[in-house]
């Protein structure tokens, strides 16, 4: 497998898929807190490589159809909403650019490979029905090493319902109202296990439908994000914006309350 490198490292940045020249659009696949958002944003910040959503995350349909005034899903036949909803999500996903973006998460894969079943019900894989409707696509594999600080991040941000904020502290995304987070080894041992067994999934996915994709560490994204936004644009072919010119729109959240579980986590986990 050959490897991308980016000017100035001294270890790849990411593994680049062989054989792929012109892409279409591309799927980022994550699991939660690996840095989706802060790359969804790099990249519809270029006004050349799309506008990247979780269209098909399925508490949020309901919102995209209405957003997208769809006819009334009760007025249609299952297979005639999916292809609706399909086309809507091809357009929206490309915002304007000529090519299409996608956040997807592990838990939404096989949803969304059963609506693209009903649509084309005769090909052979996902892959193929991933690629008639979406065209040559690039597969970035969003994936994060430190499971632990991804399981407290999660944790946290369920708990205290704040996702995302912005590089100067204001909210950008909270579900529920200011709560204090609580430490629960129990909890964060289990999310550790779902969150490496989604990891692991993923992997299994691209072997079974042999695709090499393009693997993006939360790591090197957040601690340089310009450099991982240039060279995603590269493989993808798109007009990059200047180094200098990347403004992340989010930022970490993690603070000494999520170092401190860290350290409490490894210590009860080593009695």
């Amino acid at each position: 497998m050959a490897a991308a490198m980016l000017p100035g490292a001294t270890a790849p940045a990411f593994d680049k898929p062989r054989g792929h020249n012109m892409f279409d659009g591309y799927i980022i696949c994550g699991t939660p807190r690996t840095g989706s958002t802060l790359l969804c944003k790099l990249l519809a910040s270029t006004k050349t490589a799309g506008d990247p959503h979780s269209f098909y995350r399925r508490q949020d349909v309901v919102e995209w159809a209405e957003e997208w005034k769809l006819p009334d899903r009760a007025a249609m036949s299952e297979r005639e909403f999916d292809a609706a909803y399909l086309n809507a999500t091809i357009a929206a996903g490309k915002g304007g650019t000529g090519l299409f973006g996608l956040r997807l998460m592990r838990e939404n894969l096989d949803e969304l490979s059963a609506i693209l079943g009903r649509i084309f019900p005769k090909l052979p894989s996902d892959r193929a029905r991933f690629e008639r409707a979406f065209g040559n696509v690039l597969y970035i594999h969003l994936s994060r090493e430190d499971k632990l600080a991804q399981a407290v991040s999660l944790i946290k941000a369920e708990q205290t319902g704040l996702w995302h904020i912005a590089p100067d502290g204001t909210e950008i995304e909270r579900v529920a109202p200011p709560k204090e987070p609580q430490y629960d080894f129990e909890r964060i041992r289990r999310e550790v296990e779902v969150l490496e067994t989604y990891d692991a999934a993923w992997n299994i996915w691209f072997a079974e439908q042999g695709i090499t994709p393009l693997r993006v560490g939360y790591e090197r994204l957040s601690s340089n994000p310009a450099a991982t936004l240039l060279g995603i644009c590269e493989v993808l072919g798109v007009q990059a914006p200047d180094a200098e010119d990347v403004r992340p729109g989010v930022a970490k959240l993690s603070d000494d309350t999520s170092l401190d579980w860290m350290r409490r986590y490894r210590l009860d986990a080593a009695a």
